[in-house]
């Protein structure tokens, strides 16, 4: 007898085979016998992304199980292995637990127990936001660190901003990396509240605003079967639940290796918003946070048990958090070329120095135009006023007033 692993919307469940010779559609007569989901209704598949399709017309793409006589053998299934399951409409449990009952007859509903049936985690098929598009440079110049200088083996992050259209769609114009200590498995971030004061003096300046956080995962993830870990959708829904805004993007990096044995590798960006609940769940504290080596990457622990599908967990496959965004790109007004922030090397006026000489011919509002050298120069500025002020100077394509230019000319001439 075999234990096959069956992961979809209501979490994980286990169907007994006979033996890895049965075909997928004996499979899926027995998925239907013993989890009472219709035949028709099935589509299975090895690929983990099956559970983030958001319509059956997106089933259909996953078609390596789509053959009903394929022995399932030919997938290198064995005893404990997962596949994945969609499946469209409702189910019925056959010989569910009995129901105890409530009120003056039996046991008393607790406040705990309201609450809890209120707290309904299931997937939520529409995001917020449209899309998210790229400005190329930055985004380049953060996967080039991470794979280059990092070789995805801890993780990075960084603040994201740029603007939200009245039609959801968010465009990424610059990367702001806070200082921060990057792990195997997990991200810690130092924040400097004044730093970050000049972040959003410059942004405030350039029209812009925080719009998410991007973060790599490192090579060690690329075989685990989750899309997110139980602690990046911890610090992503933090996160979201900070910014209060509804487009809020999450965006990943990850390096997949490919398996056809050349050895080569492929370096590749999505994006994702936090689901309404999953926010809502940690704004109103439901998430367990102490996380522990045991634990299952794969599941995010709640504090009380809420209803997942049919039933009543206290742990929630990451999945159901996760709503896709589609990604696009484009070229912005910004350079990307200035030496970015709180990465291994300090930046010196050298630096400054370096970057006004190579772009002498250019005018001087063009040679500053790059978030990384307003951030540099803003520490010699004042936040409120200075900052904004030339900031705005970059965003028109105006004259910088002769002060700022003789300020930051002085600063790069001063080594």
């Amino acid at each position: 007898m075999v234990m096959l692993r069956i992961r979809s919307r209501d979490g994980l469940e286990r169907v007994n085979v006979e033996g890895s010779h049965i075909t997928v559609s004996q499979l899926k007569t027995l998925i239907q016998n013993q989890l009472q989901i219709p035949i028709h209704n099935q589509t299975l598949s090895t690929d983990r992304n099956l559970l983030l399709a958001k319509s059956p017309d997106d089933f259909h793409s996953f078609t390596d199980m789509i053959n009903p006589n394929l022995p399932i053998s030919s997938l290198n299934l064995s005893h404990g292995s997962i596949l994945y399951l969609a499946y469209e409409g409702e189910r019925t449990i056959r010989g569910g637990p009995a129901v105890t009952p409530a009120g003056s007859f039996g046991r008393k509903m607790t406040v705990d127990d309201l609450i809890a049936r209120q707290m309904r985690v299931s997937r939520q098929e529409k995001s917020h936001c449209d899309s998210v598009s790229f400005d190329r440079d930055c985004a380049n110049a953060f996967q080039h660190y991470v794979n280059e200088s990092l070789a995805f083996a801890v993780k990075r992050g960084g603040f994201m901003y740029g603007n939200v259209s009245e039609e959801g769609e968010v465009e990424v114009d610059f990367i702001y990396e806070p200082t921060q200590q990057g792990r195997e498995d997990d991200l810690i971030l130092m924040r400097d509240a004044e730093e970050e004061k000049r972040v959003d003096a410059i942004a405030l300046g350039l029209g812009m605003r925080r719009v998410g956080f991007i973060f790599n995962q490192t090579v060690t993830q690329d075989k685990k079967e989750y899309t997110l870990s139980n602690l990046e959708v911890l610090l992503a829904a933090q996160l979201h639940a900070e910014s209060e805004l509804k487009e809020w993007v999450t965006a990943v990096v990850k390096l997949e290796i490919n398996e056809d044995g050349g050895g080569g590798a492929d370096v590749h960006f999505e994006a994702f918003q936090m689901s309404d609940m999953c926010v809502r769940l940690f704004r109103e504290g439901w998430f367990v946070t102490e996380i522990g080596p045991e634990d299952d990457p794969k599941l995010s622990k709640m504090k009380k048990e809420v209803v997942v599908g049919v039933k009543d967990l206290k742990e929630v496959d990451n999945d159901f958090f996760l709503v896709v965004v589609k990604i696009l790109d484009h070229q912005g007004s910004l350079s990307c070329t200035f030496p970015i922030e709180n990465r291994n090397s300090q930046t010196t006026m050298r630096a400054l120095k370096t970057h006004m000489d190579r772009a002498r011919s250019l005018p001087f509002v063009k040679r500053i135009s790059d978030f990384h050298l307003l951030l540099f120069v803003a520490q010699f500025l004042d936040v409120a006023s200075d900052v904004p002020a030339l900031a705005e100077c970059v965003r028109l394509g105006s004259h910088v007033p002769e002060g700022y230019e003789l300020l930051i000319d002085s600063m790069a001439n001063t080594c």
